[in-house]
């Protein structure tokens, strides 16, 4: 993968196309654990969610450094793809309105995933990379694209304590941001 990596960085198209079979079953998976919850007639689902965000991935901007960009790239990607259709459903003219939404960072795949779920935990990844941005990003390795923690400290370059360790750090952090959270707090967590 690597090799693929280097050379669609130098813009050969035959390499770039030969990544999404070598991914998709884990991009796949990850995508159908985070749309579980989703009812039914949901206008966004696991395939296209995933067909969505290797698109933004292989646009002007694919192009990846290393297999640690790479991941980190299909996890924003992910991310920003649910939190966009979080508020296009949450919008004022459709009648929405943010409310508290509890969220289990252990279980969040298997959680339903409602619009306020995905909202909450978006501000929150985007103040905790204010202030952690390798935490923020195994962070979104593993809530987003779904990576077991050895697996996004190994895309990271962490040693499997070190990755152990900061989502130790991650999970509390986010987990204390959301804690009290409702629409127009600030969120860093209070002690």
């Amino acid at each position: 993968m690597t090799e693929l990596l280097d050379a669609a960085a130098k813009g050969d198209r035959v390499a770039t196309a030969a990544i999404l079979p070598l991914v998709y079953a884990d991009l796949r998976a990850t995508a159908a654990a985070l749309m579980a919850g989703e009812a039914a007639g949901h206008s966004l689902d696991a395939t296209a969610l995933v067909h969505e965000a290797y698109l933004r991935l292989v646009g002007p901007a694919g192009r990846w450094e290393s297999r640690r960009h790479f991941f980190g790239a299909a996890a924003e990607s992910m991310r920003q793809i649910l939190v966009d259709a979080a508020r296009r459903k949450k919008a004022e003219k459709r009648g929405g309105k943010q409310a508290r939404a509890d969220i289990d960072l252990d279980r969040l795949a298997a959680a339903e995933a409602d619009p306020d779920r995905w909202l909450m935990l978006d501000e929150a990844l985007t103040a905790f990379a204010a202030e952690d941005p390798d935490g923020a990003e195994l962070a979104k390795l593993r809530l987003c694209v779904g990576l077991p923690i050895e697996e996004a400290g190994e895309v990271m370059g962490m040693s499997r304590a070190t990755a152990f360790r900061q989502w130790n750090f991650a999970r509390a952090w986010l987990t204390a941001a959301l804690a009290d959270h409702s629409p127009d707090d600030d969120m860093s967590p209070t002690a």
